[in-house]
């Protein structure tokens, strides 16, 4: 199981609705949450055969800055 992490601008539940849509065809529901309480509003990708580079897309094109974390 791959876990990736990104530090993102997704910092509520109204940014969370909007990136929802993308977020769930890229990599499916209930493979990804967002810390919003974390500074740095952590995306956690899990269980997913999904590259960096389509998350990373798909949040960008949600309108959501994004930058991956070292593993």
């Amino acid at each position: 199981m791959s876990t990736l992490r990104f530090k993102t601008t997704i910092n509520c539940g109204g940014c969370i609705k909007a990136v929802t849509p993308a977020l769930n065809q890229e990599v499916g529901s209930n493979n990804w949450e967002v810390d919003t309480a974390n500074p740095d509003k952590i995306l956690t990708v899990k269980n997913t055969q999904a590259t960096p580079a389509q998350v990373v897309k798909a949040v960008q094109e949600a309108g959501f800055e994004i930058q991956a974390l070292a593993s």
